[in-house]
């Protein structure tokens, strides 16, 4: 199997099934990333240990901190107790918390976790009112997307004048 078939089967997988956990499986909250596809976790009970991420998802999934995983427990480990077994998305969360099966202590997280992605999502562009058909000439950018990762330079009429002229 390519990689490309491989990725699509586990993107396909990790956003379209729906996954209970078991009664030995845990949900847990990633805290750190310390690298060789072990990350950090916290069960809900305030418990902190390392997970493995299974080959399947390597560079495939990624996983950022503050993430909600399924994990299945791994008897013979002594660091590395657990290995994920699925990553939850929001949606996932959101239906698990309708069925109730969603830890307490995580409710407060996953709350504060999703409306934090979506003001990054979607940032507050400035509103320009716009008075006459003239000013929405082919010129004006209002309307385009502003990167908030750069500095944004403004350059005055005056000074544009000024530079024509010399």
């Amino acid at each position: 199997m390519s990689q490309a078939t491989k990725r699509k089967h586990v993107v396909k997988e990790v956003l379209g099934e729906h996954m209970v956990p078991s009664d030995q499986q845990q949900i847990v909250r990633v805290l750190r990333t310390p690298g060789n596809n072990l990350h950090e976790v916290e069960t809900a009970q305030g418990q902190r240990f390392l997970v493995s991420m299974p080959s399947k998802y390597r560079k495939n999934i990624w996983i950022k901190r503050g993430d909600f995983l399924i994990v299945d427990p791994i008897e013979e480990g002594e660091k590395v107790k657990a290995e994920i077994s699925f990553v939850l998305c929001k949606d996932h969360v959101r239906s698990l918390q309708k069925e109730g099966l969603w830890p307490e202590a995580f409710s407060e997280v996953a709350e504060k976790h999703n409306n934090n992605r979506n003001r990054q999502a979607q940032p507050e562009l400035p509103a320009e009112p716009q008075s006459s058909a003239e000013e929405s000439s082919s010129e004006d950018d209002s309307d385009l997307f502003v990167n908030t990762n750069r500095r944004q330079y403004h350059e005055s009429e005056e000074e544009s004048e000024e530079e024509e002229a010399a």
